[in-house]
């Protein structure tokens, strides 16, 4: 687990202060590494892998480590790191601040490279493109701590190919920083403070130092341009390589990982225009003939900050490299400007006379820059290696995941391929610091254990109660729901045509759907709905209530549906989410939407699984884990609820807000949960409203408890509470701990003290694992559990590949135990993290991470759900920052019905 709150945690062993540093570019003496494993470490398992417990004095952010798990069958695996050597002596911190407005990183790493090469430098240090500089050596600047420099940049390197600029940097000392620190906090006696973070921060700069010279990058990735797929819409895909020094007990390890990259595609601005809009005529590109509004927006959206070059920029010049920041919609025709000698011209006159040739599209859209230029799309053109920083088209989802799909083998000898790109050993700043990567050691041997799956238990009308799950999956053959629900009235509403939806096809997927209910139990009162067919368009609302009203004019009790099936057309986003707003918000009624092309002549197995989600909508309850594994959560004795909670964020470059949802348990065996789901402040990971959501939940709790499963007063109220929390980066760990945890522990004010388990669970780490006895995908099997060898240093935390493998490489969850008033054993917590990952409601198989955090991440998204779609779009929020704007979409998110909020409303089929 790498330390907090650094994104790219390392550490080092290393003692004594170096000295020596010459400032010739010779380069220093060669600096010694010490030994990988820290003192006092305890060398057990394979591969000498050390393990050992942190000292009981180290204050730490989450629960101390206080054993290792020992259940399970033991396993060796092999994983996707190597050992690495860090160096003795200080490395010295600088300040690098240009004064110049903020530059780009890969410029500003020109400027430092060409700052470098004064004599006081050498040898080179290593900088972060923002403002760190690490050096190995003082830098002399006359007895000063800061000292500024003027760096000239000639023609080809300077903005904009102008003439050579001087541009200003002001150097200033920060700290010295001594590797010791790194040695004590792998060993377990040290805290994670501000000098083992910044140790941890220079060393990843390093090693990161060459590979930003020569490729395109974000925060903790390179990519080459090995492997390209274009995916439509202006955009490719680009394989990359991860990296990060991340410390475990004992030693330090380089994690290596591949990773995919989203950039705009490279080549003429009007050809790539025209494909993310979907056209081929570039005149579809002008307002005047027909341009959407909408379409000009998603357009300018796409473009706005792509660096361009442009022809020419003058007689015999070179092109000129600027970034665009808007479009214009006027065509180059109607744009007029003033010129130097007073007189007028517009830009397709201006672009003739430069180049000699008139434009072709004088009268489409034109790309302008920050300081008003207008340019002709079709005299642009995109650079490469740029990284598209926004939100995954729909339908480029298919693709990155095909395209970052690679079996384990596959996976590490693709990444093995990395350590000659990274170039480790070629890397001047690497070996300047001292700092060795032992290639050798990749892939490494690590201990693990297999956990047992439980036993799930499904109704008594079944022929075969038990399910007794193999590889994390079963099926549902000769098997009832645990409590199935009826449908006493329904309705259909047919989102398409007449013609390739007809009455007959209809019909026939009336009585597969009711067949498929009986088949699990789930009793059909009606057999002949109302059915209704309509165009999806404007209407969907009145569409779906005229359903409803039939349906209940129709029955005698005059009572509307539980339900309406929705049958919608491919590409029905805009129709579902009228729906869901419709059922979920408006009227509170279930809907379950279907894909026409799927659902006609649709197998058994494609209802069932249907079913799987209309149940637990309804009320209902699929299954539950037998007595024996469900002893630890079902205890009468000791009532427990789970709540598993989650915070989504908006698209990159988007001011939406962001959408909080927490869901708990209900039932003595946490199968049944309600949510609770708001908007709040943009990228705000703190749950803005948890004290609200965790009441109405612990209350609901209690309610159920008595109401529904008669428990005496005193065995109601939970005296467990296990909280799960997804989507906290390790940076905010103490902030959820100082205001999360501190929410959950005023239940006080219910009356109610239960203890508190506070788990972060994590999918966003690079450890992958691979095993020569591995399940048919390749990848290690269901249960896999790791705690030792790769996790922090000093906390509790593992990691358990819960599910099965399908395709590719599976991921791990990370668990990190942020608190345990429970002071529940490694063995009893991996064991019951693992069994909440059975009871996914709508699978029949174990899932990545435990069930509450799969619901409230599903809660979160569904929130865009709440929104009236005849009212707010929140696309709008992309080109606003207005607060005043970002309340009004806070403000207009409408709660959710009361009818759903006891319900698992949120279950959902394929297209949902």
């Amino acid at each position: 687990m790498p330390p907090r709150p650094s994104q790219q945690g390392g550490a080092a062993r290393g003692g004594g202060r170096g000295g020596g540093r010459g400032g010739t570019r010779g380069g220093p003496p060669p600096r010694t590494g010490p030994q990988l494993v820290g003192r006092g470490a305890q060398m057990t398992g394979t591969g000498g892998q050390p393990s050992g417990l942190p000292a009981a004095h180290v204050k730490t952010v989450g629960v101390r480590r206080r054993a290792y798990g020992v259940a399970g069958k033991k396993l060796t695996v092999h994983t996707n790191a190597c050992e690495a050597k860090v160096p003795q002596g200080i490395i010295y911190h600088y300040d690098a601040i240009m004064t110049e407005k903020t530059l780009p990183p890969r410029f500003a790493m020109q400027l430092i490279k060409q700052l470098q090469l004064q004599p006081e430098f050498a040898p080179a240090g290593a900088y972060d493109g923002k403002k760190n500089l690490f050096m190995p050596h003082l830098i002399d600047m006359g007895g000063a701590n800061s000292r500024e420099y003027n760096i000239v940049m000639n023609g080809n390197s300077a903005p904009r190919n102008k003439p050579p600029r001087v541009f200003k940097i002001r150097i200033t000392k920060v700290a010295e920083v001594n590797p010791e620190v790194l040695a004590r906090f792998i060993d377990g006696g040290h805290a994670l403070d501000e000098s083992v973070q910044t140790a941890l921060t220079a060393l990843n700069v390093i090693i990161r130092m060459l590979p930003m010279q020569t490729h395109p990058f974000n925060s903790r990735s390179f990519f080459t341009d090995n492997e390209i797929r274009n995916v439509g819409h202006g955009l490719q895909l680009r394989r990359g390589y991860f990296q990060s020094l991340r410390p475990t007990f004992g030693r330090l390890l380089l994690n290596m990982d591949l990773s995919t990259g989203m950039f705009y595609r490279d080549g003429q601005a009007i050809d790539i225009a025209l494909e993310v809009i979907g056209q081929r005529d570039p005149n579809t590109l002008s307002i005047a003939r027909g341009l959407p509004d909408r379409v000009f927006k998603e357009l300018e959206r796409h473009l706005k900050n792509v660096r361009i070059s442009v022809q020419p920029a003058g007689p015999g010049s070179p092109p000129n490299i600027v970034v665009i920041s808007s479009l214009t919609k006027e065509g180059a025709r109607s744009v007029v400007f003033s010129t130097k000698d007073g007189g007028s011209t517009n830009v397709a006159s201006y672009f003739q006379r430069l180049s000699g040739h008139p434009l072709r599209y004088p009268d489409i859209v034109c790309a302008k820059t920050a300081r008003g230029a207008v340019l002709p799309l079709e005299r642009c053109s995109i650079l490469p290696g740029q990284l598209a920083r926004m939100q995954i088209p729909p339908d480029v989802t298919r693709e990155m995941v095909e395209f970052s799909t690679k079996p384990p083998a596959d996976r590490l000898n693709s990444i093995r391929n990395g350590f000659q790109v990274l170039g480790y050993g070629q890397s001047e700043y690497v070996r300047n610091f001292g700092l060795a990567i032992d290639e050798r050691t990749f892939p490494m041997s690590i201990e693990a254990r297999q956990l047992p799956p439980p036993q799930l238990l499904y109704g008594p009308g079944s022929k075969e109660r038990v399910a007794k799950p193999r590889d994390g999956a079963w099926n549902m053959i000769d098997k009832k729901l645990y409590k199935p629900e009826t449908i006493y009235r329904w309705a259909m509403v047919v989102f398409e045509s007449s013609n390739r939806f007809r009455q007959d096809t209809a019909l026939l997927v009336v009585r597969s759907f009711v067949e498929g209910c009986q088949s699990v139990g789930i009793n059909v009162e009606e057999r002949d709905p109302v059915i209704e067919w309509a165009s999806g368009q404007g209407g969907v609302q009145q569409v779906a209530t005229n359903a409803g009203g039939k349906c209940a004019r129709k029955n005698n009790a005059g009572k509307g549906p539980d339900m309406i099936l929705v049958i919608l057309p491919d590409g029905g986003n805009d129709i579902y989410r009228a729906v869901k707003f419709f059922g979920d918000v408006a009227q509170g009624v279930a809907t379950q939407c279907l894909k026409a092309s799927k659902c006609n002549r649709a197998k058994p197995q494609y209802w069932a699984n249907v079913c799987l989600k209309i149940n637990p909508k309804l009320g209902g309850i699929n299954l539950i884990l037998d007595t024996a594994a469900s002893a630890n959560l079902s205890d009468p004795q000791n009532p427990t609820i789970v709540m598993g909670a989650d915070v989504m964020h908006p698209a990159p470059g988007s001011d939406a807000p962001s959408f909080s949802a927490v869901v708990g348990s209900v039932d003595s065996q946490a199968v049944k949960y309600i949510p609770r789901t708001g908007a709040q402040r943009s990228r705000q990971e703190i749950i803005a409203d948890l004290y609200t959501m965790a009441k109405d939940i612990l209350i609901s709790f209690s309610a159920y408890q008595k109401q529904v499963e008669k428990k005496a007063p005193q065995f109601c109220k939970p005296k467990r509470l296990l909280f799960f929390r997804d989507g906290v980066s390790e940076g905010q760990f103490g902030q959820v701990m100082e205001e999360e945890v501190a929410v959950l522990k005023i239940c006080q004010e219910l009356d109610m003290s239960p203890k508190i388990t506070f788990i972060i669970v994590g999918k966003r780490h690079h450890y992958r694992y691979n095993r020569g006895e591995a399940d048919k995908s390749g990848n290690c099997p269901a249960g896999t559990v790791v705690d030792s060898g790769i996790t922090h240093p000093l906390e509790f935390d593992f990691y358990l590949q819960s599910h099965g493998g399908l395709l590719g490489t599976s991921r791990s969850a990370h668990y990190s135990v942020l608190y345990d008033d429970n002071i529940f054993s490694p063995d009893a917590l991996q064991a019951l993290c693992y069994l909440l990952c059975y009871i996914y409601a709508r699978a029949t198989r174990s899932v990545s991470i435990p069930a509450p955090v799969y619901y409230a991440d599903i809660v979160c998204s569904r929130a865009k759900n709440h929104y009236d779609p005849n009212g707010v779009d929140l696309s709008d929020a992309a080109s606003t920052v207005a607060t005043e704007n970002l309340q009004s979409f806070i403000d207009a998110f409408r709660p959710l019905h009361n009818s759903h909020k006891t319900k698992m409303y949120f279950m959902v089929s394929a297209i949902e």
